[in-house]
């Protein structure tokens, strides 16, 4: 992944929106890791593998009564 400072990712950021089409790109600030720009696609796929991970997790917890679309919505709700 390549890694630019936030003034530098500022200043480019029309390379840096072409660049994550291909990659993530990692962006600092003093040195440290802030932040990871990526494209669209990218990021509705690690949405889209996040929540059938929880889904598995969830399946294998044995908790059956609190695994239907009705309590996940109402919890949601709730928060």
């Amino acid at each position: 992944m390549q890694t630019l400072s936030a003034s530098d990712a500022k200043r480019e950021f029309g390379e840096v929106l072409l660049k994550v089409q291909n990659s993530p790109v990692g962006v600092t600030r003093n040195g440290k890791p802030v932040a990871v720009v990526l494209s669209n696609t990218e990021y509705e796929s690690l949405k889209i593998k996040a929540l059938q991970a929880a889904l598995i997790e969830g399946e294998k917890s044995g908790d059956i009564e609190n695994f239907s679309m009705d309590n996940i919505k109402k919890q949601i709700d709730n928060q």
